[in-house]
């Protein structure tokens, strides 16, 4: 058999950023559904989505104590079969036992799979040596979030309209094929540590960077400004244009994980013309006239556009934040890179609950509680402009 190269790396943490979005992204679909074959409410069915998040939020968190000791390939393996497990279950177990419970543990399984794939990939690809054809590979590696997020939504759309709503299980036994055929792939492929290249810190050193914990701030703002519009687009579609929910999906959701997987393969392949520092000022820019234009314009074409903007403001948050933090700390290792996911999850959760928060308080106004959101593309400004003061001093 021929010498697996590095390449073949970078396509199996492309498909496991896949199989993530596939994850956060499949079982919403269902909802409906769930309540109306299961009987389920939806404040319930909300509670999904909390579990989801909570314990993927958990793993990013013991992670960072973990994930050195069981290796990478272990921890990528397990990921992938974990979500394959969790989709299985999900095709057959709500018949056999309480559906609500059934979910539950699918959920479960689905999201130790997605927080292990969030806090092993990027150290993974990190840890790539760094020559012509891998530079950008951090930025591109994101992309394919976005393009799972496309991918699960049109591919399952399709089905369902195709096939029936009715035969969903059978879509949730078809999506548990590519985790499970990506998790033989990473038995082959090579995968060096991020210890490799330099001696980790220790957590405590880590804690004790001023450089860190402004990181983790602009990773906090980072998922919360993409999180606020993205969670929330469909609804505004949905409301601003009147239409049906396929239609106010599509629109919105796919418009914003479209531009937003677009501009982060781009920057993969144009990395060396912007500063990433530079890039994060220029997205928090970007980001605040987004929101601004969601919240405060009457008309729907020009609150869609916001829409859009926000997803090209969203891109190189994420992605651009690890990749300055692995340059600008030294050792910074596996355990600055579940931290940061830590916080980045945070911030999923914080930016759509403030902005549902003020939106309830204001009259279920969601353009009001997208204005509140603001303070985070505004935090990502004001992060970027310390972080160059600080280097430059």
């Amino acid at each position: 058999m021929k010498k697996l190269g590095y390449n073949h790396t970078i396509t199996a943490s492309y498909i496991a950023y896949t199989v993530q979005a596939l994850v956060n992204n499949f079982t919403p679909l269902l909802f409906v559904t769930f309540s109306f074959n299961y009987g389920i409410s939806l404040d319930k069915i909300g509670f999904l989505v909390t579990i989801n998040f909570l314990f993927q939020l958990f793993i990013d968190f013991i992670a960072a104590r973990f994930l050195d000791k069981i290796g990478y390939r272990t921890s990528m393996i397990c990921a992938q079969l974990s979500a394959s497990f969790g989709f299985i279950l999900l095709g057959f177990l709500p018949d056999i036992i309480d559906p609500f419970y059934a979910i539950i543990i699918s959920t479960l399984f689905t999201a130790l799979g997605g927080g292990l794939i969030e806090v092993t990939v990027s150290p993974i690809v990190e840890a790539i040596p760094k020559d012509k054809k891998h530079k950008g590979a951090m930025s591109i590696l994101h992309s394919f979030y976005c393009w799972g997020q496309l991918l699960t939504v049109l591919v399952s759309t399709l089905f369902f309209i195709v096939c029936g709503i009715e035969n969903w299980r059978i879509m949730s036994f078809l999506w548990a094929c590519l985790p499970l055929s990506n998790s033989i792939y990473c038995f082959f492929i090579p995968i060096r540590s991020l210890n490799e290249k330099a001696k980790p810190l220790p957590i405590k050193s880590l804690l004790k960077n001023k450089l860190f914990w402004l990181f983790i701030f602009i990773m906090v703002c980072a998922g919360a400004t993409e999180l606020t519009v993205s969670q929330w687009a469909s609804a505004l579609a949905e409301k601003n244009l009147n239409v049906s929910k396929t239609v106010g999906d599509l629109t919105g959701p796919c418009i914003f994980a479209l531009l937003m997987g677009l501009v982060r393969a781009f920057y993969g392949k144009f990395t060396d013309k912007l500063k990433i520092e530079n890039a994060l000022l220029l997205s928090g820019i970007i980001g605040v006239i987004g929101y601004l234009m969601i919240a405060l314009s009457p008309v729907p074409f020009i609150s869609l556009t916001g829409c859009a903007l926000s997803g090209i403001a969203s891109a190189l948050l994420w992605p651009g934040t690890l990749t300055l933090s692995a340059k600008s700390i030294y050792g910074g290792g596996t355990a600055m890179f579940a931290l940061l996911a830590l916080g980045g999850d945070l911030g999923c959760s914080l930016g759509p609950g403030i902005a549902g928060f003020f939106s309830e308080i204001f009259g279920q106004n969601l353009q009001i509680g997208i204005l509140f959101g603001i303070i985070f593309p505004i935090g990502i400004i004001l992060g970027a402009i310390i972080y160059k003061c600080k280097i430059n001093q």
